[in-house]
């Protein structure tokens, strides 16, 4: 060690050893009391003042008290001290950034300008600076005594009305109260220490925190999965965008070819019509000019004879074709094409603004899981209809009302053989696979118990194998449904489920998010049992039925088809829509004109 080190530390000990316990600053006026501590006079008189009501007096460092308060007297060979250590230039006074800011916990010890606290005792109720922290770090007296981080709100720990420290706790009012509270106000209540509580909502605010720092990792994996989707993502919305401008420039481009061929319609029309006119007007200029030169030779023959004789001879002339008959519509021969036209456009706007399209594209869900339907009328919205399909069932099972219903019989049923059948348990599948989000119900005629489930395809058929079985294996998930309760089964666990019967069983899957649930059916929507997990194929419908009699029957619901069906639809539905009234539009063309040739 250094000579210069060695006289900071020196120096730093001096200024220790001279220091006011209560403002840590050198000593003013030192006086010591009886237990041998020395402090400033007025420091230890400004303590001992407000401990004047309680009738005894403490040192601050050992909390020795006296009684009656003791007679000061300056303890002149330590002033002395103190005068030559300010003359050499030492200063005991702190760094200006240990003394307490407005914001910051100041020691209730020091006086002057305070110095921050370090340590709050909760059995003092007082914040100690690190110079006044020391008697509890180093005497026996504080060793039960408990510090915790600087706190303002110590004297919230006293009672308001008893001022005594509250270390009991009510669990029936949920506030923190003192011994003496217990004898009036609490008599009777839940109560325990302060301490015990505090550990339980410690114990609690673990669990939340696992919860949180679960769901953080979660979400964390969710942001790695989704930064390995964008990609597919991305390329899934370009390819929507670019089929659909594909669809609508096809749409664009319909309607100019049907505008042009309008319009050439109308032209070509326009000038038959005028050329036949002008046509039949010029022969009849032409017709006429003839007869009146007959006329005219006729009537200049000087030979009465053959004037007589020719003019019984004379055709008689054809009805005249003034020009005002032509004029009797003046402008209005194509009024109604225009106005075929204005209804095609009206027609146009009314299957636009019903078209969907906007609603759907709102409600696709790329990567974040949609809420789960509430109402039935929510899940109705994904209605599925089911069709059992014959070559899957087991031969003693009854397909009916159009292979929707099944009935366990007690003899074969008439089943060509295929390798799709289950050949042991009484088990059937759908026709329909199960992707995206959809919904069905299952009515229960529960004899023995009916079981209602989603599986792969590429579940076992063949044998009494639990691969076979629906709930017995890793492919499928089934909720059994026996007289008077439910359980779940999946690879072989039995869950035990709790509900109301019902005999309509809902079940809802979102494929994509992994959700698979099972409902109680009746007024009202009851959850029977959710399952999450991740599916990695499509999934089909299927029943099982444990005896004869037995029935299940999928219910026809109101159909409302996935986005892919729906947007198609409405795009074949707007394609349709767009030719018929071309095709009308140019009927009432074709008319217009027949009946302009007719009455011309």
């Amino acid at each position: 060690m250094s000579a210069a080190e060695m006289e900071r530390q020196e120096n730093q000990l001096d200024r220790e050893r001279f220091c006011c316990w209560i403002c840590v600053d050198l000593l003013e006026d030192p006086v010591a009391t009886v237990c041998g501590h020395s402090y400033c006079k007025s420091c230890i008189n400004t303590h001992w003042d407000k401990e004047e009501e309680r009738g005894s007096y403490s040192c601050p460092q050992c909390r020795q008290t006296f009684t009656p308060r003791p007679v000061l007297e300056t303890n002149a060979m330590l002033a002395d001290l103190v005068e030559e250590l300010k003359k050499t230039g030492l200063q005991a006074a702190p760094a200006d950034h240990c003394y307490a800011a407005p914001e910051d916990v100041a020691c209730d010890f020091c006086t002057g300008r305070k110095l921050k606290a370090l340590k709050s005792c909760l059995n003092c109720l007082a914040s100690y600076c690190e110079k006044h922290l020391q008697p509890h770090l180093q005497s026996a007296a504080f060793k039960k005594h408990k510090l915790v981080e600087p706190s303002e709100k110590l004297q919230g720990n006293i009672c308001s009305r008893h001022y005594e420290v509250m270390k009991m706790f009510c669990r029936t009012d949920q506030q923190c109260f003192c011994y003496l509270c217990s004898v009036d106000e609490h008599k009777g209540h839940d109560t325990v220490s302060a301490a015990v509580e505090r550990t339980e909502r410690q114990r609690e605010l673990g669990l939340r925190r696992q919860t949180i720092q679960q769901r953080v990792q979660d979400t964390e994996k969710d942001v790695k999965l989704l930064q390995q989707e964008e990609e597919a993502v991305n390329g899934s919305a370009d390819k929507a965008v670019e089929d659909s401008e594909e669809i609508f420039t096809e749409l664009i481009r319909l309607l100019e070819k049907r505008s042009s061929d309008v319009e050439q319609q109308i032209r070509s029309q326009q000038e038959t019509e005028v050329s036949r006119v002008r046509e039949r007007l010029e022969q009849e200029i032409s017709e006429l000019k003839r007869k009146d030169h007959e006329l005219k030779q006729l009537s200049d023959t000087e030979d009465h004879n053959q004037l007589l004789h020719n003019y019984p001879s004379l055709s008689p002339l054809s009805e005249s074709t003034h020009s005002s008959s032509i004029r009797i519509r003046p402008l209005r021969n194509f009024e109604e094409v225009t106005a075929a036209v204005s209804q095609v456009r009206g027609r146009l706007q009314d299957i636009l603004s019903e078209t969907e399209i906007l609603q759907i594209v709102s409600q696709v869900d790329v990567l974040l899981r949609q809420p789960e339907p509430e109402t039935r009328a929510d899940f109705l919205r994904y209605s599925q209809e089911i069709t059992l399909d014959p070559n899957t069932a087991e031969r003693r099972l009854l397909l009916s009302e159009g292979n929707r219903k099944v009935t366990g019989m007690r003899k074969d049923q008439f089943y060509s053989d295929h390798p799709d059948r289950f050949t042991y348990w009484h088990q059937v599948l759908s026709i329909e696979s199960l992707t995206g989000r959809c919904y069905l119900e299952v009515k229960v005629g529960v004899w023995g118990g009916v079981g209602v489930a989603v599986t792969y395809k590429n579940i076992s058929r063949a044998g009494d194998s639990p691969e076979c079985e629906f709930g017995f294996n890793d492919k499928s998930w089934s909720l059994y449904c026996y007289r008077n309760s439910y359980a779940f089964y999946h690879n072989r666990i039995k869950t035990p489920v709790s509900g109301p019967r019902s005999y309509r069983v809902g079940v809802y899957l979102d494929h994509s998010a992994g959700v698979l649930s099972f409902y109680s059916v009746s007024d009202t929507m009851t959850l029977l049992h959710r399952v999450q997990t991740t599916f990695t194929q499509p999934l089909y419908a299927g029943v099982r039925l444990y005896y004869d009699g037995d029935t299940a029957e999928f219910c026809k619901l109101t159909e409302t088809r996935d986005l892919k069906s729906r947007v198609l639809d409405s795009v074949c539905k707007s394609l349709t829509s767009f030719f018929s009234m071309f095709v009308t539009c140019s009927m009432v063309v074709v008319v217009t004109f027949v009946i302009f040739i007719y009455k011309n």
